[in-house]
């Protein structure tokens, strides 16, 4: 089984994707790592990642299927995070050996996205993650083992947040609509709901049951 799994930032894909290769003994492929591995590995596809990047260019769809398709020589089964993210590399990837069987689309609106997000707080030190609203400290702003200041991410900023929706709505919109319209099976669920429902629903999607 071949899952692309879509959804914007926020919309709890990685915990999802996790979840899914677990129970379906599938590849977490996510194309960021990939490329990380590769130009640190220094393959023929990582250098030529590598002097793409260097050169503030985007990593051209030939590399990506590259790397993808080296990947699943390791396993027949795999989930797709990251990738793609434009029509063409959809299409790019439904003409390789590794066309997806499922889509699997998170969605959530944008407030709901930007509560989640702006309102997580971290302890720099131990990774510790805390939300204001869903799993607020003990004492607010502080860490409950160490009491020091927990702190906001940049990217979790509601201005920040919102942008990054912007672009994935722009971005995305199409590539939805081209697998809504394909032969592979489409679902859209919505993220909104408690991590294990989410989950349960997507599996009854995949394994055919209402």
């Amino acid at each position: 089984m071949r899952i692309v799994l879509l959804g914007p930032p926020g919309v709890g894909k990685g915990t999802q994707a996790a979840r899914l290769c677990a129970r379906f003994e599938l590849l977490h492929l996510s194309t960021g790592d990939m490329l990380r591995a590769e130009v640190a590995a220094q393959t023929p596809l990582g250098v030529a990642a590598k002097t793409k990047m260097d050169a503030g260019e985007l990593v051209p769809d030939d590399v990506i299927l590259g790397m993808i398709e080296n990947k699943l020589k390791e396993s027949g089964g795999c989930l797709f995070d990251g990738f793609p993210r434009t029509i063409a590399q959809a299409k790019a990837l439904d003409n390789s050996g590794a066309k997806p069987d499922w889509i699997v689309e998170l969605d959530l609106d944008d407030d709901s996205i930007v509560e989640r997000m702006s309102g997580r707080l971290v302890h720099q030190q131990s990774g510790r993650v805390y939300h204001t609203k869903f799993a607020p400290p003990q004492t607010p702003g502080k860490d409950d083992i160490t009491g020091e200041d927990l702190m906001r991410r940049d990217d979790d900023k509601e201005e920040t947040v919102r942008s990054r929706l912007a672009v994935y709505r722009e971005q995305t919109l199409p590539l939805s609509d081209y697998y809504a319209k394909g032969k592979a099976g489409y679902m859209r669920v919505n993220g909104g709901g408690e991590m294990d429902e989410v989950t349960a629903q997507i599996v009854k999607g995949l394994q055919g049951e209402s």
